[in-house]
């Protein structure tokens, strides 16, 4: 018999749900990590770091301050963010398709899984310490961005170096709980407040460059109606799939037939996500950035500084082969066409019109080619979009493709979760109901 789940009242679900307390705590821990931007580590001179970050907004230190929500700029106890954290989780995922020790754990389930989740944990812990090393170095490197009364120079590295990965640990910790006991993945809510935290003075300096008349009311209105477009279409191709149909055979135990169904094998059109667009922005954004700290203006450094600037052909052909190339590469590291098929085979299910094991991992890898080659290509366009907007209309494009694909993303998997933590609480309940109701006739 099944039970066929009613149209649900919102009212009953989200007080059996729970819903306030988990967004209570959500709001929580985002006001903790917001609060943290704010606390600067011993001795930097905040007037001087703007100064130069103004300067250098656009490599790849803005990009990483745009991701840390403006703690960077602030050179906050939060300033890393959990740029380490994603790091580290990207590595130990391509270590996993290389190292057979670590394929092993993999395949273990839950207690491997947690293993593999430690590892990612002390790895995390290593890169925040050299990059932490790194910023402050930097620091030091750039004339009165360090208070000189502070002391000596040892302390100032020994402090920056554990209050930013301290700040790192802390938040890596605060996305984990907020994955325990919110909705969604944590980790993505801290990258998703961090990002929206600066869009309000993003939208007030795109409309007083409209008042100054260095905006026409026209290109703000064109501004508006792309950004719209643009989360149309990231909300459509995301939510996209290609359902390959299941069939398991009848098996008979007894005088009973099980089996015989068919379900879907659903393959999202964007397997890599916005991971390609990130590894693409990083990589074309280091020599512009090592441009920008040189003291010479001159040479080949420079030179090709210019050439990769923002609205540059060579820089737009360049981040969409970069973009192209990660997508495919991404995705043939988190999708493996043998092992889904023999996943398929043990359970007794075939593709329709393959024979198990081969010809249809074969036809998996067909299938992910195409619609990898189609999602690279919806992502190099979102995210050179804007490139063309600071090209054409010399806009401050605050919020880029792939900032604006986090975003989207990550607000549509918060709301999805809620919605199934309401249909779950809904359909508990007249599971719960129809127990009763059958144990009143025994």
């Amino acid at each position: 018999m099944n039970t066929k789940v009613p149209n649900i009242d919102y009212n009953e679900a989200i007080k059996s749900s729970g819903l306030f307390k988990k967004l209570g705590f959500i709001l929580f821990a985002l006001v903790v990590y917001r609060l943290g931007t704010y606390i600067p580590i011993p001795g930097i001179n905040s007037a001087v770091l703007e100064q130069i970050f103004s300067q250098h907004k656009d490599g790849i230190l803005g990009i990483f301050d745009m991701f840390s929500g403006g703690a960077l700029m602030r050179m906050s106890i939060f300033t890393l963010g959990v740029m380490p954290y994603i790091s580290a989780s990207i590595i130990m995922q391509l270590m996993q398709s290389s190292f057979d020790g670590l394929k092993a754990l993999k395949e273990q389930g839950t207690i491997g899984r947690k293993k593999i989740q430690q590892y990612t944990r002390y790895l995390t812990i290593v890169l925040a310490l050299f990059q932490s090393y790194g910023i402050s170095n930097g620091m030091l490197n750039i004339s009165d961005t360090v208070d000189p009364t502070l002391g000596s120079v040892l302390f100032f590295q020994i402090s920056s170096v554990i209050c930013m990965t301290a700040g790192t640990v802390f938040l890596m910790w605060l996305g984990e709980q907020i994955t325990e006991n919110g909705f969604g993945s944590g980790i993505s809510i801290i990258i998703f407040a961090g990002i929206v935290a600066n869009l309000p003075f993003a939208i007030f300096n795109t409309f007083e460059l409209g008042r100054t008349g260095a905006l026409s009311a026209i290109s703000i209105l064109l501004i508006i109606g792309l950004m719209l477009a643009l989360v149309v279409v990231i909300c459509f191709v995301e939510r996209a799939q290609r359902r390959l149909l299941v069939q398991y055979p009848k098996r008979q135990v007894g005088n009973k037939v099980f089996g015989g169904q068919s379900s879907y094998l659903p393959l999202k059109v964007n397997v890599a996500g916005v991971i390609p667009a990130i590894f693409a922005s990083s990589l074309l954004l280091f020599p512009n950035t090592i441009s920008n700290f040189s003291s010479s203006s001159e040479g080949i450094l420079s030179t090709i500084s210019f050439y990769l600037g923002h609205g540059k052909p060579l820089y737009m052909l360049t981040f969409f082969s970069l973009i192209i190339f990660f997508a495919f590469f991404y995705t043939g590291i988190v999708f493996n066409p043998k092992e889904q098929a023999d996943n398929l085979r043990n359970y007794g299910g075939f593709v329709v019109g393959y024979r198990p094991g081969e010809q249809t991992a074969a036809y998996l890898e067909h299938v992910i080619y195409r619609l990898t080659f189609v999602g690279a290509i919806y992502l190099g366009l979102i995210a050179l979009i804007p490139e063309f907007l600071i090209a054409k209309l010399s806009v401050p494009f605050y919020l880029g493709g792939t900032s604006l694909l986090i975003v989207v993303v990550v607000a549509m998997d918060f709301f999805s979760q809620i919605q199934t933590q309401l249909y779950s609480s809904q359909y508990e309940k007249a599971l719960s109901k129809n127990k009763v109701y059958k144990s009143k006739w025994l």
